[in-house]
């Protein structure tokens, strides 16, 4: 295939391509066996995929200009859809992160050059450029301190309208401070162009955590009828949306793997489907994805 010459014939590191086309059957080696020496990006695309089109060059650019600290790896979801759906990839074009064999980090859509390359920095370390106040008012957002951070992305939104990430950053900001009138309003005036976008995403995925946990029941009851009915998934299920509206992630991803772990047909896996929910909105570079990723690729691949 030409296109697969011509991915092969690119920049190599220590004599293996940096750029490769892969298949179900050689994903192992070309994934999970590589990653243990350093990340491998899998580009989960298909031809008939446009925002795949306009993310294979600045995504190929960005891995280039690594010098060989990453790799690339391109998988045609048409005539290999077995991996994405194990990984439970649903839109394309997506992007996961392996490291150590087990997928550590991703984003779905085509972002700009500036956020790729600082996606690959979280992996491999800088490229460039070092903090900014995107970085400034993501961090606040995650100690807690939704206003300040609602104050940074709404200076950088006012400085460029077009910024999606600033935009998708004041509303997870309106959520966290308990306004979802503004956040639902806020959503529904995003242009169709910009709502399949990562950071709408997230604030799409948030918004949808946040109203289902108003509904829920008392924590303390919940973890006390777990404790007495361990198969009551209901209720694990619950206390994982819960503990998500507290901020324990960790916890609240926990609640939905012990879900999966016990029975992965609960309501049409509908346990993985929310934890995947979950890493819409808390993003794929958080900490708390990135464990919770590795655990349920664990489950599904052991």
């Amino acid at each position: 295939m030409a296109e697969q010459v011509a991915l092969d014939a690119g920049p190599r590191e220590g004599g293996t391509p940096i750029i490769k086309e892969t298949t179900t059957a050689t994903f192992g080696t070309d994934v999970l066996t590589e990653s243990a020496h350093q990340p491998v990006l899998v580009d989960f695309w298909a031809p008939w995929c446009e925002p795949c089109k306009q993310l294979a060059p600045v995504l190929e650019k960005v891995v280039k200009a690594a010098g060989g600290k990453v790799k690339l790896v391109k998988m045609n979801i048409d005539e290999h859809p077995q991996i994405a759906g194990r990984l439970g990839v649903r839109s394309i074009p997506a992007i996961i992160a392996f490291q150590k064999s087990q997928p550590v980090d991703g984003f779905m859509g085509a972002l700009p050059e500036s956020q790729i390359r600082g996606f690959i920095e979280r992996l491999v370390g800088p490229l460039g450029a070092g903090t900014d106040q995107m970085t400034e008012a993501e961090a606040a957002l995650m100690q807690g301190e939704a206003a300040a951070a609602l104050d940074i992305f709404s200076d950088l939104f006012g400085q460029d309208p077009a910024d999606v990430s600033a935009l998708g950053g004041i509303i997870r900001s309106h959520i966290a401070l308990g306004d979802l009138d503004t956040a639902k309003t806020m959503l529904a005036q995003v242009p169709s162009t910009s709502a399949q976008l990562p950071p709408i995403i997230a604030a799409r995925a948030a918004l949808e955590n946040a109203v289902q946990a108003v509904s829920v029941g008392d924590l303390s009851e919940l973890a006390l009828l777990i404790l007495s009915e361990p198969d009551n998934y209901k209720a694990r299920f619950d206390l994982a949306l819960a503990l998500n509206s507290l901020g324990r992630r960790e916890e609240a991803a926990d609640a939905l793997l012990e879900i999966v772990k016990r029975d992965r047909s609960w309501t049409d896996d509908g346990a993985r489907k929310q934890l995947l929910q979950f890493f819409d909105a808390w993003g794929g570079m958080d900490a708390a994805t990135i464990a919770a990723r590795r655990k349920l690729s664990s489950l599904l691949f052991s």
